[in-house]
């Protein structure tokens, strides 16, 4: 680990303090709420309402987004739309590489066969994420449709994966890392670039 600061305390005894990456903020509570509008009227628009629409957030951060753009679709169309909680522990590519995978619990309350499901998703970047939920939903029926709506596309795909609906294309270098914090998890709304 490369040493950023360090302080000295005599005789020839030293502490290491490792100094986090920079971060720079990307997106406020303002911009999210911006694009969680906008990507509102683009579902609602795309799918010409929501009949027979439902929502999936992926664990963490999808579900609060999933849950945010409900509350939006409930108060344009005054319709409630059930939201499901998909874990894709089970269903990733790289499980093996995992000591002890935390498998939690998948809330799906309704019938996606033959509805169009909306899949939520804080960042995309290989599509390995996505691919994993799609296996999974595709375990419980077959929907009419899925389409994907991420809060931050990142690019560098590693599988033919794109979202319909997209909050903010940002190209970032393989090292660099992409931050997003949601009120309801992290106390504060941001999406943050961290550098090493």
């Amino acid at each position: 680990m490369p040493v950023s600061s360090f302080l000295i305390f005599p005789p020839s005894i030293f502490i290491v303090i490792p100094m986090a990456g920079r971060e720079h903020r990307l997106l406020d509570k303002k911009d999210i709420e911006r694009i969680l509008n906008r990507m509102t009227f683009q579902i609602l628009e795309k799918n010409q309402g929501c009949e027979r629409l439902s929502l999936i957030g992926i664990r963490t951060r999808g579900i609060f987004l999933a849950n945010r753009v409900r509350q939006r679709i409930k108060e344009v169309e005054n319709r409630d739309l059930e939201v499901g909680i998909l874990d894709i522990t089970l269903y990733r590519d790289d499980i093996f590489k995992l000591k002890v995978p935390e498998v939690r619990k998948t809330e799906i309350p309704f019938d996606v066969n033959n509805n169009i499901i909306v899949l939520f998703d804080d960042v995309i970047h290989t599509g390995r994420t996505v691919r994993a939920a799609m296996d999974a939903i595709m375990d419980l029926g077959r929907p009419k449709k899925i389409q994907l709506a991420v809060l931050v596309d990142r690019d560098e795909r590693e599988l033919p994966i794109s979202p319909d609906y997209v909050g903010l294309f940002h190209q970032v270098r393989t090292e660099e890392e992409i931050l997003v914090r949601l009120e309801e998890i992290d106390g504060l709304d941001a999406v943050l670039i961290r550098e090493p």
